[in-house]
Formats: C-alpha cells, structure tokens, sequence
C-alpha cells in the first residue's frame, strides 16, 4: 500500500526513536570520532554556530528573498551578480555561471504575496553561497572545513549549498534517501552532507531522521514517488535515530546515510543550511555505475 497521506506517513515512516549521540560542541570534536563517523556515517555537534551568526543567516535569507519576490528571474540574477563575493574566472565568464535559485512552492504572482508570505511559501534556495559574504563565511568556517576533513579523510571542496525551509502547518516532508543518488552529488568517493539548525528543529517540527549504520551498504534504489526516494517499504523504520538540534547546531552525515525529515504540522518554522562537500580528489561516476547503484534499472525491482 503506497503511502499519500502526510498525518500517516508521519506515523508510520517517522516515529519516536532514540535520539543520536552529540558532542556538545564543534570544537569538542577530536581525531578519534573519524572512527565513530566510518561506522555510524554521522557525528553531531549541540552547538557549532554562535547566536549573532544564525541571526545573520536568517537575515540573510530575509534578503535574498526580498529581493527575488519583488524582481523578475533575470532583474534578481543581475542583481546577484553584482553582490558575488568570489570575483568570476576567466573560465567562468566565458559560460553560464550558477546563480541562486529560489523554489516556491505556491503559483499565484510572487509579488501580490507578502515578505512573510513568500518566506512560508518557499521550499528551497540554492546555490547561493558565493553571493552574500554571511553565507560564504559560514560554508567555509574552519572549524567545519576541519570537521569536513575529519570525516572525508582529505580536505573537502564544497559543491552544493542550500537553504532548506520548512514552513509550519504543512511544510513538507523530505522522504528516506540518500543524497549521492541525487546527480551533482554523485562522486566516486563518499561526499559530507553538513545540516545546520537555523530555528530549533524538534521531533515535533521536521528534524532530521537517520539510521545509523546503513551507508554501509552502498547505493539502494531510488524511486519517483513523493520524492526521489527509497521506497517507503525498503526503510528500516525500527532502527532510526533522531537528531533534534537548537539553532547553530549542525550535523554531518554521510552520503550514503538513509535520511529523512518529517512533514512540520507544528506552529514553529524550520529553516535549516545545508552544505556538501566532496573530497578534493573525487571525481564523478560514471553514468553506468550511477544506475547500477541508485536505480532499479538492473534488477528491475519495482517498489
């Protein structure tokens, strides 16, 4: 039975479970927890960013959206342009250079919406890290840079940056997945996924759920469903773990690490940061072992 209702799918995919275990702070990680990290694909820290800095981000996020509400796609990509932190090469120039992306998940006219709700409307923002300093800043802090490298082995470069909203009464769910079977993120060594808390996420209003252990079983299939997605039948509910985080609290996982978070049904808004760094030398799969891992193209397994 295929599951579409959010209040069940709540119940049934993301239950009480027990909580992970955390360092109090990021600076609390030593060389050791590399060994916790390999086996149990995550570490987390209670608090790795201080109160002024979430504000900034929070603020900073304001802004870009302000900003792309009241513009047009190509006025707002201009605009961007002008605010870049890291001055474009010359090989850079000469294509089409990534530029941030707001996804908004209501249709009417984005400017007869208000500031507040544009916010609650928008899902995701992308790529937008190095056109507003207090975001650079914070992709590259190196006490994260110093945690990615703990985790990787080796220095990480940093190839996603997202801002991830979750909006109360409704925001969505983000179904059980791993986050190498996305294409841009699938390298040929394990890349960090690093998931910082903007506002206080709770079991209650979209925190992140992860089963320990289980990137060590490699690429799973993915399936269109709600989502890319595991199947909903294929995630080891029983074993999951929770991860609630104050605001400036971070987790890092692995990029084969089954996760998800919840649907928010709760008063309370979730905007959280999240950042992916692949190690220095990685390099893409190839196409044919990217279906090989993530799709059902070869097994024909149907979910």
């Amino acid at each position: 039975m295929k599951l579409t209702n959010p209040e069940e799918i709540n119940q049934m995919l993301y239950p009480a479970a027990e909580l992970v275990q955390y360092v109090e702070h990021l600076n609390d990680l030593q060389a050791s927890d590399a060994d916790f990290y390999r086996e149990q694909g995550y570490l987390a820290a209670r608090t790795g960013l201080s109160e002024q800095t979430v504000e900034n981000a929070k603020q900073a996020i304001r802004e870009m959206l302000e900003a792309r509400r009241v513009r047009s796609r190509e006025d707002f990509e201009a605009l961007m342009l002008t605010k870049r932190v890291v001055p474009l090469t010359e090989a850079e120039e000469s294509k089409k250079v990534q530029l941030p992306s707001v996804q908004i998940t209501r249709s009417e006219e984005q400017v007869s919406l208000s500031s507040e709700q544009y916010e609650l409307a928008t899902r995701k923002i992308g790529d937008f890290v190095n056109y507003d300093q207090r975001f650079y800043d914070i992709a590259h802090d190196p006490a994260i840079l110093k945690a990615v490298e703990l985790a990787l082995g080796e220095p990480g470069k940093l190839v996603q940056d997202m801002a991830l909203l979750k909006p109360p009464q409704g925001g969505g769910e983000k179904p059980w997945h791993q986050d190498m079977a996305y294409r841009g993120l699938d390298f040929e060594k394990a890349i960090v996924g690093v998931w910082i808390a903007l506002d206080e996420a709770g079991v209650d209003n979209g925190c992140m759920h992860i089963i320990p252990r289980s990137h060590m079983r490699g690429g799973v299939p993915h399936y269109a469903v709600r989502d890319w997605q595991i199947c909903d039948e294929n995630v080891e509910v029983d074993r999951a773990y929770v991860a609630p985080l104050q605001p400036g609290g971070m987790l890092f996982f692995h990029g084969l690490l089954h996760h998800g978070t919840p649907s928010n049904f709760s008063s309370k808004k979730r905007r959280a940061l999240q950042f992916h760094y692949a190690p220095a030398s990685a390099e893409w799969v190839t196409p044919k072992e990217y279906k090989r891992m993530f799709t059902n193209e070869m097994s024909g397994a149907k979910c």
